[in-house]
């Protein structure tokens, strides 16, 4: 039987930086993974996670392929009593020249593709893994092919539906939104200035982030049988349609095919580990593209794991190592996941109070800079709201944290 130190699951973005992160870190690492399908929407990369993948090199790799977000903008389009003020949240403001960037996932994944050729330590396998075996001792993964490779850690970042989650008995637990998400990338006349805008609607968000150029990507969350109808409009129709909800800010605008349509859900998991086994990314949360905060917790996932393990280089897969990464992970996903879901159950309420907090919470936000900053600063890495944003984060966003020189490695 063939062995490895570490075999990561899963060939999307989290678990393809995770695979990276741990070569580069000196384990002899297999990634088996299908090549995954074509992908034409975008993420936007923030903060700590940003500072991950730019230390992996693939912020270099990706080039000019990728937008920063200099400003982000909520307005309030309920077209409800109680309306919230619009909140403009500006990486200046906190001494930094971007949030991070925003770039098509397809970008993200060639310029993964460049620096994992360049690894020395990684192997990758276009094989799907079809069982798994755990053990105190040590894991086993079998590949589609019938090949069996042990290993002291298995990470799986094999997605929402995670056959080797499932396969270690680690409970999900899945819901559902009354919702879909249009999803669609689109060329526009007024320079977007690196301003990302979302519009809170009674559907859930409409939220456009800039590309490079006079190009946007848009998440349009909607009422499913309304979004089916948006579909299939023609282009030249969904194209007005999508300029007038964004209320002309960007003139006119041309949309792009393909044009995606996802339904909306979320889950949770009862553990982040097993014997010799931690999850990564969706197979260990989900939950709806709200605030650019899915990608960026796999990613911080990736980064936490590469950390520890190296710490515990002898035996990456021992209790020790998996309860670190356990107890550093639980408090960020438990409140990434709630955060997410109250704010897109709030905007589908009609209950009174629920429209006078949720207005009053953004009028505070935009009246008080103290309470702004420190949102935008939790937003970037948890627990820099009241600590400062840690020197790695200042290096790749650019200049200083606002509250001063604060140094957290």
């Amino acid at each position: 039987m063939e062995r490895r130190q570490i075999i990561v699951v899963g060939g999307g973005l989290a678990g393809t930086a995770t695979a990276l992160g741990l070569a580069q870190a000196g384990f002899d690492t297999l990634l088996a993974a299908p090549q995954p399908p074509a992908d034409k929407r975008s993420s936007a990369i923030l903060g700590k996670s940003l500072a991950f993948l730019a230390d992996l090199g693939v912020v270099e790799a990706l080039g000019a392929r990728h937008a920063p977000l200099a400003v982000m903008r909520i307005i309030d389009d309920l077209g409800r009593l109680f309306r919230a003020p619009t909140v403009e949240f500006r990486a200046s403001e906190i001494g930094l020249n971007a949030f991070g960037i925003n770039a098509l996932n397809a970008d993200l994944a060639a310029a993964l593709a460049e620096r994992t050729a360049a690894a020395k330590t990684l192997e990758i396998r276009e094989l799907a893994a079809t069982g798994l075996t755990l053990t105190d001792e040590h894991a086993v993964v079998t590949l589609e092919d019938g090949s069996e490779i042990g290993a002291d850690l298995i990470i799986a970042a094999d997605g929402r539906r995670s056959p080797m989650r499932e396969a270690a008995g680690i409970r999900s637990h899945q819901w559902r939104y009354p919702q879909t998400a249009i999803v669609l990338n689109f060329k526009h006349a007024v320079d977007h200035g690196h301003v990302s805008t979302e519009f809170h609607t009674r559907s859930g968000p409409f939220t456009q982030v800039p590309l490079p150029g006079r190009r946007s990507s848009l998440v349009w969350v909607e009422d499913p049988k309304l979004a089916e109808l948006y579909v299939d409009l023609k282009p030249e129709k969904l194209s007005k349609t999508v300029a007038e909800k964004l209320h002309w800010i960007l003139g006119e605008v041309s949309i792009e095919e393909p044009v995606g349509c996802y339904p909306l859900g979320g889950s949770r998991v009862d553990r982040l580990t097993s014997t010799r086994l931690a999850l990564v990314g969706e197979a260990a949360h989900a939950f709806p593209p709200i605030g650019a905060q899915g990608l960026n917790l796999g990613l911080r996932d990736a980064e936490a794991l590469v950390r520890l393990a190296a710490e515990s280089r002898d035996d990456p897969g021992s209790p020790l190592m998996l309860g670190r990464y356990q107890a550093a992970r639980r408090g960020d996903v438990l409140t990434r996941t709630a955060g997410v879901d109250i704010l897109n159950r709030s905007l589908l309420m009609d209950f009174l109070p629920t429209q006078i907090a949720r207005s009053g919470a953004l009028a505070a936000m935009g009246l008080i800079s103290p309470l702004r900053q420190f949102a935008m600063r939790e937003g970037l890495v948890p627990g820099a709201g009241l600590t400062g944003l840690p020197r790695s984060v200042r290096k790749w966003m650019g200049g200083h944290d606002a509250r001063g020189d604060h140094v957290e490695e």
